[in-house]
């Protein structure tokens, strides 16, 4: 079946996508193309105008009259060239002056002068011997368009850059609790070295996870999370494969004698379920398909205290191999290769494509991809 993939310049795709597809070339290791996939902005432009003009108006001008001057309906509405014109000619007091601030010909402005008086139905500027005086009807305009002209500049600035180094803000990151051990103290240690203005919380992903991401609640989302398809831009990290876990000195799995170790072995030892995690249907999956009965023992909701149990006992876990490599490491518990196939599954980085041109989301995803990207943790 065809699938949709919209793909953005920091190598990423908005789901759905295809699920082997891995796209390892980004930029979010920098801020290159921030343009990419963007539709034009400039009727949403014009329509912030627009609304911020009839703001002013209302909150700023306060008897019908000046209503009337500064109406935005119909074909009499002011345009903001209009606008900068009024504020020129209020300036200089002059037609050739304005017309070289605003870098016209002076007929242009002239021509422009007298569509502004015949729109607004009042001369607007007097010649005198001090140069062009503005009328009262001018100068009750001028405060609004000022503001209204400081409104369209603010509106065409360029979102800032993120200054890590100087910035102040939470991010709020969903992972997985195998993600907390195994990924957190890295990220953690990066952002206080290089962000030490910058928080983060890290909470566990859940049923309202695509809501909180829609919402701003959420920055990011690492892990396998193939529920979160339109709406939703995705990264491959790294690519994760199953192994098993037993205590070095297991009474009944010598090391000198690997091929103890078998599927038969597996299926006579007592074993531990871990219920989290977002990859253990795969495993649960795999068993029921090959009609593999296991011997639970005990059953964990998450990770915290695995290690010490696996050491105290001659209990096997089966779990991914990062998780399980990041143990056996801590605790000196012995890895075996899992005795039947589990299919293997990608961890990715997942965020809302509100916040895809966001220079500070854009600068954590950065983080994430030099991080955990850059190291080899293919299935073996």
């Amino acid at each position: 079946m065809a699938t949709f993939s919209q793909h953005a310049a920091d190598g990423a795709t908005q789901s759905p996508c295809t699920e082997h597809t891995n796209f390892q070339t980004t930029d979010l290791h920098g801020f290159g193309a921030l343009n990419d996939a963007k539709p034009s902005m400039l009727g949403v432009a014009q329509n912030c105008v627009n609304a911020i003009f009839k703001i002013i108006c209302i909150n700023k001008v306060n008897n019908r009259t000046a209503m009337n001057d500064l109406r935005t309906d119909g074909s009499d509405h002011l345009e903001i060239r209009q606008l900068r014109l009024l504020e020129q000619l209020f300036v200089t007091r002059s037609v050739s002056r304005a017309a070289e601030a605003l870098g016209q010909s002076q007929p242009t402005v002239s021509i422009g002068l007298g569509k502004l008086r015949k729109q607004l139905g009042d001369p607007l500027f007097v010649r005198t011997a001090q140069g062009m005086l503005p009328t009262p009807r001018t100068e009750s305009l001028i405060a609004t368009t000022r503001e209204v002209l400081a409104a369209v500049q603010q509106l065409s600035r360029k979102e800032p850059a993120f200054e890590p180094a100087t910035a102040e803000r939470r991010f709020a990151i969903f992972m997985t609790d195998a993600s907390h051990i195994t990924l957190l103290p890295q990220l953690l240690t990066h952002v206080r070295a290089a962000a030490p203005g910058v928080a983060l919380q890290a909470s566990l992903i859940d049923a309202n996870l695509s809501q909180v991401l829609q919402n701003g609640d959420a920055d990011l989302a690492i892990g396998f999370l193939p529920w979160l398809d339109a709406g939703f831009y995705q990264q491959t990290l790294y690519a994760q494969d199953w192994i098993c876990l037993a205590n070095a000195t297991h009474p009944r799995l010598a090391s000198d004698r690997p091929s103890q170790w078998n599927l038969a072995t597996y299926q006579n030892e007592a074993h531990i379920h871990i219920s989290s995690g977002t990859g253990y249907q795969l495993l649960d999956d795999a068993l029921a398909s090959r009609r593999i009965k296991r011997q639970i023992q005990l059953d964990l909701p998450g990770f915290l205290g695995l290690a010490a149990i696996l050491s105290a006992s001659d209990l096997i876990a089966t779990l991914p191999r990062h998780i399980g490599e990041t143990l056996a490491r801590a605790a000196g518990l012995r890895v075996l290769p899992c005795p039947f196939d589990i299919p293997a599954f990608t961890v990715k980085q997942y965020w809302h494509a509100r916040y895809h041109q966001d220079p500070a989301c854009r600068w954590l995803r950065g983080i994430c991809a030099d991080l955990f990207m850059k190291t080899d943790r293919s299935p073996r």
